[in-house]
């Protein structure tokens, strides 16, 4: 990247690969190269959209010279693999979740790329939405008062996911908590820390005997306890997620698993009025209900409160779903590519959110499975 060009190299390419690559290639002075890995039609459009005169094998694409970084969308058992043949040839790596199948794999990974002086992290881009800072936001300052317990809620659709599909074999997907619950995993690790699994189940659909359902409870400091859970079970128009934080003085509540709308509901002071206000500019606001002198007393977790008023928040829109993914992808890209001219930058997913995110999906993997009945139980 000497010349300032970024020439990206993509390792798999189905209609996610290439909506990725359409938001990549957006930032200034990137452009796509090579495709390497897969012959399925999707690939071929996508080389076709890009003018990609052939997909080639993946010796070859993370040999060229005239690749800078390599993007894997593979499925999860390929990812050790490929990233660490990339890395070994000078390559920078931005690989799909999860970073790999498990820690000794990451932490190959890691050790080729600090050997190297190259970046590999995982598509971990949930933090570089909005609403992800405004919900630190409101975590750090308190502003509803301290958290207490939160949920995620993913009724996933399953009905792109034919039963032969590689999601459902763990040998290459790693299971529902490794492929898909890695996401959440860093979104809460990032608000409160790291955690801790203390307790995780799964179902097994009858049917078919794959694993449908999951769902794991993990500590966050000495208080916090969030639960999560993934069901992939539903038709696509379905589909839905919902992620809540309860507070002291109110819960907040985050639709879709790429959040775009808020919804608050709160006991406030003028001053907590003000700061809900400025922290989401343009909200909707209502008021459910005024409290005047005596009645403004509360009292909650043996602790007296001053309430001016019982509050209704909406913020945000959800018909720009679609853009506001694009932007979080062309953030995240070019936030690792800012890194590769200054290491002195801050980047908000490093490599270690990929291990850490990893490690918390293989013990609730282990919990889990240790914890299944056996069929006649």
């Amino acid at each position: 990247m000497n010349d300032d060009k970024v020439r990206l190299g993509v390792i798999g390419c189905g209609g996610f690969g290439l909506f990725a690559l359409q938001h990549f290639t957006q930032i200034p002075d990137v452009e796509l190269v090579g495709m390497a890995g897969t012959h399925r039609e999707a690939a071929y459009a996508a080389a076709r959209r890009y003018g990609v005169p052939d997909i080639v094998d993946v010796e070859k694409l993370v040999a060229q010279n005239d690749v800078d970084v390599i993007y894997i969308s593979t499925p999860p058992f390929l990812h050790h693999q490929q990233a660490a043949a990339a890395l070994r040839h000078g390559k920078h790596v931005l690989v799909e979740k999860p970073l790999a199948m498990n820690l000794q794999q990451a932490d190959e990974m890691l050790a080729l790329a600090r050997e190297k002086d190259r970046f590999c992290v995982a598509n971990l881009m949930q933090r570089y939405n909005p609403l992800y800072e405004k919900i630190g936001t409101l975590i750090r300052e308190k502003i509803l008062g301290e958290l207490l317990h939160a949920y995620f809620e993913n009724y996933a659709a399953d009905e792109g996911l034919a039963p032969e599909h590689w999601f459902w074999d763990p040998e290459k997907s790693g299971g529902i908590f490794i492929e898909h619950g890695v996401h959440f995993f860093d979104m809460f690790a990032g608000w409160l820390g790291e955690g801790n699994v203390v307790a995780a189940q799964r179902t097994i659909r009858p049917t078919t005997g794959v694993e449908e359902q999951v769902q794991c409870t993990v500590r966050y400091g000495p208080t916090v306890l969030v639960n999560y859970y993934h069901g992939f079970t539903q038709p696509n128009r379905m589909d839905r997620q919902e992620m809540r934080f309860l507070f002291e003085r109110g819960d907040v509540t985050l639709h879709e698993w790429i959040p775009t709308r808020v919804r608050i509901h709160a006991i406030a002071d003028e001053k907590g009025t003000r700061d809900l206000c400025e922290l989401f500019p343009g909200v909707a606001l209502d008021v459910r209900q005024w409290y005047h002198g005596a009645e403004r007393s509360a009292k909650a977790r043996h602790q007296s409160l001053d309430v001016y008023q019982q509050l209704d928040l909406r913020y945000g829109d959800e018909t720009f779903k679609m853009h506001n993914y694009g932007l979080i992808l062309r953030n995240l890209f070019a936030d690792q590519i800012a890194w590769t001219k200054d290491h002195s930058r801050q980047r908000k997913i490093t490599e270690e959110n990929g291990r850490t995110s990893l490690a918390t999906a293989l013990e609730a993997t282990r919990l889990a499975r240790q914890e299944t009945p056996t069929p006649n139980r």
